[in-house]
């Protein structure tokens, strides 16, 4: 029998599940495990990011495209816990990715070594971690580590997936035993979660008497990939269907059953056609805040006197937020197809109905008040404008990342979407400097299922782009082209200032501008920053530069940073909030904010 130390067994371990990639930073923490992976460089490749928060992004943005989670290793200390935010990401948008920390040794415990956390508990990392993740494992001996690995594998792609944290001390990654690599298939869990037939048939009967039905569709159809059989049961009895953020690209966005998005982010025919839906499938969704409009009656959502059919493979989910008529546990896909198999007799000419020419009424409505909405003409250009050039400019496979801010609202309520997941977004957590990571993750996921000149845009906001600047080091590093950084830039958290002034008056607008000591404002050159990183690079401002720049940029072979500076005047900065979020000022402000306006309506008048 072979004999391996703690820090092989990983790597070989990580090789039997297929991970291609170790994403991390050597640290004096994790030199073991790091020498473990330089003996198998061959066949596991390092990819050397910044920051270990960044990791965790592009371990997400790649098994957003591969479905293969990938291993995220750090030090001791600061760098385990710099993985928190990307954890944290990945736990609320249900997301696998295995993070390895490295720890003191066992014997070392408590003495309060170099970056250890130790004055509650000894080596406290992982309590620090612990609501963040699935999972979290804690390796005393390396006998322990091959059954760890087996077991958080099966807890991140079982189940709702989720992060898992193994916290790896040091002595431990060094120390050998003689051991065989085990197979990860003899104790992983296969097969999906099929749903309980009496109420598959309940759920059934309700949809098949809908007059309004609409399929509100969150991440978990991605997951699943449901795509087909959603299209075909959509299609089978007329249903609009409506995307929340993490299920954007669940559904052809120019299908003529698309009904857009609904929530404080949504659009006005999203928010008419599941407030009025009779029947409102969901599927895979948390029916969180933005969602439903602060959970204020009528607005997203009239449950009831809509009925509620809700699928999800967590149970916890199911009737968390609204009550409901029919609830499944299982998997999104064979759920939908168990509902299929009993509407197998059933469909409805979709196009013919009075329903179906409400839906499209609807859409021509909102378009045409975002071509009010919207000024071409505009210098520096509406984020609007940069949106409907690039989905002209870049393929319909595109893969297009964004995190959160005024681009992320728009990107849900404006930009379309054709093919499954090529809608990368940080969900639930909303996430800055989630984009630059999380493009370069999903490029080389692309690369790695067969498709090397695909094209990958990140859509940053000046403020997030300087939290992640860096890493486009490792786009650099690694020889990637068609991945494009397009840096929306306004000089200042303006998605903030907006919804400051929404929530407080025109009046309040602190904090979020990008000045200097002068109160001049403020802005790096990002253009020649880029160039410096060895990127293509170019600034612009004016619409008609757009398309030229990308047409110039595609041909450099390298990554691409666009810096666009774009509108930072309300009400050009964004796009309109169709529905209703729940920010509310302090009590000192109402009646203040009331004389405001009514003196703004005087002067207006």
């Amino acid at each position: 029998m072979p004999k391996y130390t703690g820090g092989e067994i990983i790597s070989k371990y990580l090789i039997k599940e297929g991970v291609k990639y170790v994403i991390g930073i050597p640290g004096h923490g994790n030199l073991p495990l790091v020498d473990a992976f330089f003996k198998d460089k061959d066949k596991i490749q390092l990819i050397q990011p910044k920051q270990e928060m960044s990791a965790v992004h592009m371990a997400i943005g790649y098994y957003r495209i591969t479905n293969q989670p990938l291993c995220v290793f750090t030090s001791i200390g600061p760098g385990a816990i710099n993985t928190a935010i990307g954890l944290a990401d990945a736990f609320v948008d249900s997301m696998p990715v295995l993070v390895i920390t490295g720890d003191t040794h066992v014997h070392m415990r408590g003495k309060g070594v170099l970056q250890e956390i130790e004055r509650k508990r000894d080596s406290d990392m992982p309590r620090i971690l612990e609501p963040i993740v699935k999972r979290s494992f804690q390796v005393d001996t390396v006998g322990q580590i091959p059954s760890i690995m087996q077991r958080a594998f099966n807890q991140m792609l079982t189940g709702r997936r989720g992060p898992i944290a193994i916290d790896l001390p040091i002595d431990t990654q060094a120390s050998a035993m003689e051991t065989t690599i085990p197979n990860p298939l003899e104790r992983r869990v296969s097969g999906r979660i099929w749903g309980d037939p009496t109420i598959i048939k309940k759920a059934s009967a309700l949809l098949k008497k809908a007059k309004r039905p609409v399929f509100l569709l969150g991440g978990g159809v991605v997951t699943s990939e449901a795509f087909d059989e959603i299209k075909e049961l959509a299609e089978k009895i007329g249903a609009g269907v409506v995307c929340t953020m993490m299920g954007k690209d669940a559904f052809p966005n120019d299908h003529p059953l698309f009904c857009w998005a609904t929530g404080s982010k949504g659009t006005t025919v999203g928010l008419k056609m599941t407030s009025t839906s009779d029947v409102l499938l969901a599927v895979g969704c948390r029916f969180a805040d933005e969602t439903a409009s602060s959970y204020k009656d009528g607005i997203s959502f009239s449950i009831p006197p809509t009925k509620l059919i809700q699928i999800d493979i967590d149970p916890h989910e199911i009737g968390k937020n609204y009550p409901i008529s029919v609830g499944i546990v299982g998997d999104a896909k064979v759920c939908v197809q168990q509902i299929l198999a009993e509407l197998v007799d059933y469909s409805i000419e979709y196009k013919k109905t009075d329903y179906f020419e409400e839906m499209q009424e609807e859409k021509k409505k909102w378009f045409n008040f975002l071509d009010e909405f919207r000024d071409d003409s505009k210098v520096p250009v509406m984020i609007s404008t940069v949106l409907r050039e690039i989905r002209k400019f870049f393929d319909r496979d595109a893969v297009i990342v964004t995190s959160s801010g005024n681009v992320q609202a728009q990107m849900i309520q404006e930009l379309e979407f054709y093919e499954p997941k090529t809608c990368i977004t940080a969900g639930g957590f909303s996430t800055m400097g989630y984009s630059v990571p999380a493009a370069i993750g999903a490029k080389i996921g692309s690369i790695d299922i067969g498709k090397p000149n695909r094209q990958v845009v990140a859509l940053i906001g000046d403020g997030e782009f300087m939290m992640t600047i860096s890493e486009i080091s490792v786009a650099v590093q690694l020889g990637l082209s068609n991945l494009f950084f397009i840096v929306l830039n306004n000089h200042g958290w303006i998605a903030i200032k907006d919804l400051q002034q929404a929530a407080f008056g025109e009046d309040r607008a602190y904090g979020t501008a990008f000045e200097d000591k002068d109160g001049k404002t403020y802005s790096p050159d990002f253009a020649k920053i880029a160039d410096g990183f060895g990127c293509y690079s170019e600034k612009i401002s004016k619409k008609e530069e757009i398309i030229p720049a990308l047409e110039r940029a595609i041909k450099s072979n390298k990554p691409v940073v666009i810096e666009i500076l774009v509108n930072r005047n309300f009400p050009f900065t964004g796009s309109p909030a169709a529905g209703f979020w729940d920010v509310p000022p302090p009590a000192y402000l109402k009646e203040r904010r009331k004389q405001y306006e009514e003196e703004i309506k005087e002067e207006k008048l």
